[in-house]
């Protein structure tokens, strides 16, 4: 597959709209990689994820010996206000360089840099695999499906083709995402005193949890964060909120034990759920395989979190690594391109891995 094919294949994948919660569109387009693979090199197996679980396809050469795994999420973030575009989000053009679209660097980009790795690796006879997971943005739902598929495989590293300027990344933080609700009683309200203001209560505890809630900080992780991203009150201006509730999405060093314990023991708050929780992903930099890779190893952690969470946890003691094309700045950004040099060297990076692998 040559540059304007890997290109074409990029288009053809960006103009899908697979954002986060569109199932069926984010199955056909692990369907439509599987199916390209496979015409290109027979000597590829491929699995899928059940009807009843998030999609998630598998595609192994046939060698013996542990896999080097390329772990890709299908799934983007909305684009927002289309209209804001330059191009339209999913009408995806290469131009100057750069090929523009929603999922270009998150992550399609560096799908298409894994698909070239997996079939230079079925030519050679190399033991390496291609994990497509789903809803990866909104919690790695596909992927902790499709970990239990893997353990029935060998597995030796892990590869998360996402953006990092094609630098090695060797951990980030975890996730733990809370719903803070607070109950009061409803009034009318031109009369506030009748009634117990809920929105107020929650107020007062996410004004107190700016400098109340116990940060830890990581000498490589750096440190954990807060940021309240949903608040929803009242249903009318004149009626006091008989409930009130907070989406908050905390960035962790660990599991966030003390953070939830915190936000459980405040006395404003009726309930606190756990939405999303994921431990941080810590990957040895001095190991072997790490640094055997062909490219600088960043002595800085990713900001955001991947599917790395998920798979540590199936895979105890097993390497796993960011690494991919594109600036991390496009990710989740407006007129979101790639550069198509940032694409040739993971394509070159990943191609020289995979020749190398045991």
């Amino acid at each position: 597959m040559n540059q304007a094919d890997r290109i074409a294949l990029l288009l053809e994948l960006i103009a899908v709209d697979t954002t986060s919660g569109r199932t069926e569109a984010q199955r056909h387009l692990q369907g439509h990689v599987a199916a390209e693979l496979t015409q290109r090199e027979r000597r590829l197996n491929v699995t899928t994820a059940p009807p009843n679980e998030y999609p998630w396809t598998l595609i192994t050469t046939r060698s013996n010996g542990p896999n080097l795994v390329f772990a890709c999420h299908v799934d983007t973030v909305p684009v927002g206000d289309e209209s804001q575009w330059t191009n339209p989000p999913f009408s995806p053009i290469a131009v100057d360089g750069n090929v523009h679209g929603r999922g270009a660097v998150d992550m399609k980009g560096g799908l298409v840099a894994a698909a070239i790795a997996l079939l230079e690796a079925a030519a050679l006879g190399r033991a390496v695999a291609l994990l497509l997971t789903s809803d990866e943005e909104i919690g790695s739902l596909g992927a902790s499906d499709a970990s239990r598929s893997l353990q029935d495989l060998d597995v030796g590293a892990v590869i998360i083709p996402e953006a990092t300027e094609n630098q090695v990344i060797t951990g980030h933080r975890g996730a733990l995402w809370i719903e803070a609700t607070a109950a009061g009683r409803a009034a009318h309200g031109s009369a506030p005193g009748l009634g117990e203001n809920a929105a107020l209560k929650l107020m007062a505890t996410l004004g107190r949890a700016t400098t109340g809630l116990p940060i830890q900080i990581d000498g490589f992780l750096g440190a954990e964060t807060w940021n309240l991203g949903i608040i929803q009150a009242g249903t009318a201006p004149n009626i006091v909120p008989d409930a009130a509730s907070a989406i908050i999405d905390m960035r962790t060093i660990d599991a966030g034990g003390q953070l939830l314990a915190w936000w459980q023991s405040q006395p404003e708050l009726e309930s606190v759920d756990v939405v999303l929780r994921l431990p941080a992903l810590r990957t040895d930099r001095s190991g072997e395989w790490v640094r055997s890779l062909p490219a600088p190893v960043a002595d800085t952690p990713a900001t955001y979190f991947t599917d790395g969470s998920v798979l540590s946890q199936m895979l105890p003691g097993i390497p796993i690594v960011v690494w991919g094309p594109g600036s991390p700045s496009q990710m989740h950004s407006l007129n979101e391109h790639i550069s198509v040099t940032s694409l040739e060297t993971a394509t070159a990076n990943f191609r020289q891995t995979v020749r190398a692998w045991l």
